[in-house]
């Protein structure tokens, strides 16, 4: 039986551990998307994870959402997650960016441009998102996509992953979960498409899949991971039966050449399952469909995540919230520490407080002197 603890090799890429920290949106960038100089602190400071996989970071500004969210499409961006990289590599952890399109999932008081949200259909989100400007704000009305106008759509992607191997990154991870725009394709109410990207299961897996193959083509696939959410309601979106949809996905993919799969369980943000059934039973049930690395995040504890390594139904165990006050997690868990609360009103707030100011259990020194 293999640790949590063990070193590892995920797709060519040599892992001090099987713990991997979750992208973690935080809201710690300039007006136009730059990393402020602390966020490298911040990485730094977490990176006993073998994995640590950076926020969401927008492709171009017609991919932004939030206010005050990276970029990966401008040079400024590319050398100031530079020196992040260093940073975390220099501590001995692989990093990869998630890549992250929000689609419909946007204002425009977050913006830097003036056009609309994008998405798969006019579909209008349910509920509210922060402005800094007028606090909370309705979803305006998102413009669907023409078919002719995706392959640029792709080519924002590509460009960004290029941008992120430029910048230092061992690879990126695609974001296709939590209601963003790769998931509203494949999912049902969010994509009501009647061209060759919408109708069946096979059209509404397309986009995801072609955004894949050409991040592969370009810099490679073991330098590509996919995150997935099947079961979430989350951003207004439901799939009617997310498990075939997931399951036609993986098919669809090159599983076995790219770095990992990677599967948020339902219960990290909803309790109700959207037609995907108990989530216990979830990554028993896409692991047949994944045939190189599967890595699973959604309140995991040290004995879940070992339960599932030890079951041979993933490789990483993904952990996200315990990071935010801990920066040194995995020391904790490792010891059966007991884990700082996080501040949760300064979650998505600017500056380094509550971001990169939170104390290690024991200085970093006496942990290096110690082992």
């Amino acid at each position: 039986m293999q640790s949590l603890f063990d070193p590892t090799v995920l797709a060519g890429h040599a892992l001090k551990n099987r713990i991997a920290m979750a992208p973690l949106t935080r809201q710690r960038a300039d007006a136009r998307g730059v990393p402020m100089p602390f966020v490298a602190d911040y990485y730094a400071q977490r990176a006993g994870a073998g994995l640590v996989i950076a926020e969401g970071t927008q492709p171009s500004f017609a991919g932004q959402g939030y206010c005050r969210t990276p970029g990966i499409h401008l040079p400024e961006q590319v050398a100031a997650w530079k020196r992040v990289t260093d940073a975390v590599h220099a501590k001995g952890a692989r990093m990869f960016l998630q890549i992250m399109h929000a689609g419909r999932i946007a204002h425009p008081l977050n913006r830097q441009i003036p056009d609309a949200p994008v998405a798969p259909s006019a579909v209008t989100p349910a509920g509210q998102m922060w402005t800094d400007q007028q606090q909370m704000q309705d979803y305006p009305a998102p413009r669907a996509l023409a078919t002719a106008e995706l392959p640029a759509v792709v080519e924002e992607f590509v460009d960004a992953a290029r941008n992120a191997i430029a910048a230092g990154f061992d690879g990126v991870e695609l974001h296709a979960a939590n209601g963003y725009l790769l998931n509203q394709f494949l999912a049902t109410n969010t994509n009501q498409r009647v061209d060759a990207y919408g109708g069946s299961i096979n059209g509404r897996i397309r986009f995801v899949v072609e955004v894949v193959e050409a991040v592969a083509a370009a810099i490679g696939a073991q330098r590509t991971g996919l995150r997935v959410s099947p079961g979430h309601m989350f951003n207004d979106l439901v799939d009617a039966n997310p498990l075939e949809t997931h399951r036609a996905l993986f098919d669809a993919l090159p599983t076995a050449d790219m770095a990992y799969l990677h599967v948020m369980l339902p219960d990290a943000f909803s309790p109700q399952l959207n037609n995907a059934g108990d989530s216990s039973a979830l990554i028993p049930a896409l692991r047949p469909h994944v045939r190189g690395a599967l890595i699973a995040a959604g309140n995991l504890n040290g004995a879940s995540a070992q339960a599932l390594l030890d079951a041979g139904l993933i490789q990483l165990a993904v952990f996200g919230r315990p990071f935010i006050a801990n920066p040194d997690f995995v020391e904790r868990l490792r010891a059966g520490a007991e884990l700082a609360q996080p501040r949760a009103d300064l979650f998505y707030t600017p500056g380094p407080e509550g971001y990169s100011d939170y104390p290690r259990l024991m200085p970093e020194e006496a942990v290096l002197r110690s082992a």
